[in-house]
C-alpha cells in the first residue's frame, strides 16, 4: 500500500480547521443577532438591516479573498514564464564558421563521451566513428543504449562532455549553430504534431521556404505525405489536429508521414531518421525504404530502427551497447561475427518463420 506523503495531512487539517471556524463564526453571528432581537435590545427592523449587511459584507470578503487566491495562483504561472524567458543558451559559442558545401571528408566522432546534467553515469563513452560523405549508417541497440543521445550530439542539441565531433576535420562547436542545423534534417521518434495547416506542417521543415509551393509538394511526395493530404477535405489548406474548428485528426502513421515530409523539406546534406517508420504499416514502410537510397542520394544518412529489414539497407551498421560502440560493419560482416547483431537479427527473423 503506498505511503501517504508526510506533507499531505497537515494542509488538509488546517483547511478543515479554518472551514469549521468560518462556519461557527457565520452561524454564531446569526444566532447573536436573533438573540439580541428576542431580548428586545434591537428591533426587528434593526435585525433585518444587520442580517442584510452581514450577508453583503460576507460576499464582499469572500470575493476579495478569492481574487487574492487567483492572483497568487496566476503569480506562480508568471514566475514559471519569467524563469523560462530568462533561460540562456547553454551551448558553447561558435566562431561563426560556415558549414562546407558540399561535405567532402565526412563526420568523425573522436573519443566522444557525454553525461546528462545532474547525472553521474555517462550516456555515451569512448565513441569513435567515421561517417564518410554519402554513406548510410544504421544505429542498432536496446532502448536507452545511447542511440538518440548520439544523434543529439551530432545535431548540437548538446555538446560532448569529453572528446570532439568533427565535420570535414573541424569541431562542430566552431560552426555557426543555425547554419549547422540548416544542413541537418532530422525526424525524431517524438516528432511535433503542429495544429496548423498541412502545408505549414511540411513547410516548417525549412521556414524560409514556407511559401515555396513547389518545394512543399516535392517534400510531401518524397516522405509519402501526399497520399494523406490528397484525402483531406481542403487538401494542403486543411488544418490538422482538433485544437481548432474543422480540424482533421490523423492517425499515428499519417502524422509520421507528415513529419517525414517535413524532414525532406530541408535542403540538408545530413539526414537523420530516428525510428521514421515506427507507426507505418508494413506495406508503406517497404515502399519508403525501397526508395531509401534515392531519397538520400548524395547525402549522409543516419538511421535508427529496431526493424532489421530496414537496417540491412544501410552501408554499415553500428551496434551500441551500454553507451559504447560494440560492433561495426556491414550486415553480412556482423552476421559472420556472430555477436549481438547476429543474435538480435536471428531472434527477429525467427518470429517470421
Amino acid at each position: 500500500m503506498p505511503r501517504m506523503s508526510a506533507c499531505g495531512p497537515a494542509p488538509s487539517l488546517i483547511s478543515l480547521f479554518w472551514g469549521v471556524l468560518a462556519s461557527i463564526s457565520y452561524y454564531g453571528s446569526y444566532a447573536w443577532i436573533v438573540f439580541r432581537t428576542v431580548a428586545g435590545v434591537i428591533t426587528i427592523g434593526d435585525m433585518t438591516f444587520y442580517l442584510s449587511l452581514f450577508r453583503q459584507s460576507q460576499g464582499t470578503f469572500q470575493g476579495l479573498f478569492m481574487n487574492m487566491g487567483q492572483l497568487f495562483e496566476s503569480g506562480l504561472f508568471l514566475e514559471n514564464l519569467f524563469d523560462f524567458l530568462d533561460l540562456t543558451p547553454q551551448m558553447n559559442p561558435s566562431t561563426g564558421r560556415k558549414v562546407p558545401r558540399p561535405i567532402t571528408q565526412g563526420i568523425e566522432f573522436r573519443n566522444v563521451g557525454f553525461r546528462y546534467p545532474d547525472r553521474e553515469e555517462f550516456a555515451l563513452r569512448g565513441v569513435n566513428l567515421i561517417i564518410r560523405p554519402g554513406e548510410k549508417i544504421a544505429l542498432v541497440g536496446a532502448n536507452g543504449a545511447g542511440k538518440t543521445t548520439l544523434i543529439k550530439l551530432l545535431t548540437r542539441l548538446y555538446d560532448p562532455t569529453e572528446g570532439e565531433i568533427l565535420l570535414d576535420g573541424v569541431d562542430l562547436r566552431e560552426y555557426e549553430l543555425e547554419d549547422l542545423r540548416e544542413r541537418i534534417g532530422v525526424i525524431f521518434q517524438d516528432f511535433v504534431r503542429y495544429q496548423v495547416t498541412a502545408r505549414e506542417n511540411i513547410g516548417f521543415g525549412q521556414i524560409k521556404d514556407l511559401l515555396d509551393e513547389t518545394r512543399i509538394l516535392a517534400a510531401s511526395e518524397r516522405g509519402g505525405a501526399d497520399e494523406v493530404i490528397d484525402r483531406l477535405p481542403q487538401g494542403y489548406d486543411t488544418v490538422l489536429g482538433r485544437w481548432f474548428d474543422k480540424g482533421a485528426e490523423l492517425s499515428g502513421g499519417q502524422w509520421q508521414k507528415i513529419a517525414l515530409g517535413r524532414a525532406f523539406m530541408r535542403d540538408s546534406e545530413v539526414l537523420v531518421l530516428d525510428e521514421p517508420t515506427a507507426a507505418l504499416d508494413a506495406e508503406r514502410e517497404y515502399e519508403i525504404f525501397q526508395r531509401f537510397r534515392n531519397l538520400t542520394e548524395g547525402r549522409i544518412a543516419v538511421l535508427i530502427s529496431h526493424r532489421f529489414s530496414t537496417v540491412r539497407m544501410a552501408d554499415r551498421i553500428v551496434v551500441i551497447e551500454n553507451g559504447k560502440l560494440s560492433e561495426l560493419g556491414t550486415h553480412v560482416e556482423l552476421l559472420e561475427l556472430g555477436g549481438t547483431y547476429a543474435r538480435l537479427f536471428n531472434m527477429q527473423a525467427e518470429g517470421y518463420r
